[in-house]
């Protein structure tokens, strides 16, 4: 099995008697994170697992961990005839351009982004927060049924599964940004947004920001790395084994909004050399993920 989250974020009780039964009978599990392998194991006290990187096996009745990494992205490619300029003047942006890119849901710390930006404005004006991507619960029609039976089903559940606190519905970082009187430095795509027009957004930013409350291995992250963008996380789940501090990114404390603006901040003082990151994504290939995959 290729376990890519094993501990749902929701982390219900039928999640954790479901995930049990399903994964038992697997002799080889696939992780992208050693956090990842850690949690398999306390899901399986009563089984002896063995963690290799190069894909070899565990002999006898030994289960085989084979701790990899989330892929790079080869869909997404940079358009070396985009005009950066004329996009970066078309939104609005300024010279420096921090990117959040994906659906916005509490997890992914965008409550404490946007506050840790408006302290960087407190010491740099040249400085853009772009925010690309959908508010999670704004993607049903309301005037469904199926949207109405949805909700019905998920209420229910929450209150007999869910911790309060999983509930993300009235969950709306985007009105900070006027209640901190920072609109001219933010600019929010809040749609989906097409493939096609997905090269755009990551070409006009200088780095990524994942300042996650919790994280399994990220596909932006991973997307970013494809763009040859730095990132910059807090210091949870996989982010410590992708980042290296200085080198391909910086990792900021988590829930420290002093410390993600200090991080933002550094970013611009000590750039990341772009050639860092392609490096560090020269590591990620589908090709090495396949060699150790079909390893006997």
């Amino acid at each position: 099995f290729d376990v890519h989250v094993l501990v749902q974020k929701e982390a219900s009780v039928l999640d954790r008697y479901f995930t049990r039964y399903g994964l038992r009978p697997a002799h080889t599990y696939i992780v992208h994170a050693y956090k990842t392998a850690e949690e398999l194991q306390a899901t399986f006290p009563g089984l002896k697992f063995e963690v290799d990187e190069s894909g070899r096996r565990a002999p006898g009745d030994v289960r085989s961990i084979i701790k990899l990494y989330h892929p790079v992205y080869d869909l997404f490619q940079p358009d070396p005839h985009f005009d950066v300029a004329a996009k970066k003047a078309e939104l609005g942006l300024r010279r420096h351009v921090f990117l959040f890119f994906g659906f916005i849901r509490k997890y992914k710390g965008l409550h404490h982004l946007i506050p840790a930006f408006a302290k960087v404005l407190q010491q740099r004006q040249d400085v853009s927060l772009l925010i690309v991507g959908e508010s999670f619960w704004q993607t049903l029609d309301k005037r469904k049924w199926s949207t109405r039976l949805k909700n019905a089903l998920f209420g229910l559940a929450k209150q007999l599964f869910l911790r309060k606190s999983d509930d993300e519905r009235q969950y709306d970082p985007l009105a900070m940004i006027a209640e901190l009187g920072i609109e001219e430095y933010c600019v929010v795509v809040n749609k989906f947004v097409p493939n096609e027009e997905v090269h755009q957004y990551f070409q006009v930013s200088d780095c990524i920001v994942t300042y996650y409350l919790t994280a399994t291995p990220s596909g932006v992250e991973s997307l970013a790395y494809n763009f040859r963008l730095p990132v910059l996380a807090t210091r949870v789940g996989h982010f410590p084994e992708t980042i290296k501090e200085g080198f391909n990114g910086y990792l900021a404390e988590p829930g420290d909004i002093a410390s993600m603006a200090e991080q933002m901040l550094k970013f611009l003082e000590h750039p990341i050399d772009p050639n860092n990151v392609a490096q560090a994504a020269q590591h990620m290939s589908w090709a090495r993920y396949a060699e150790a995959v079909m390893r006997e």
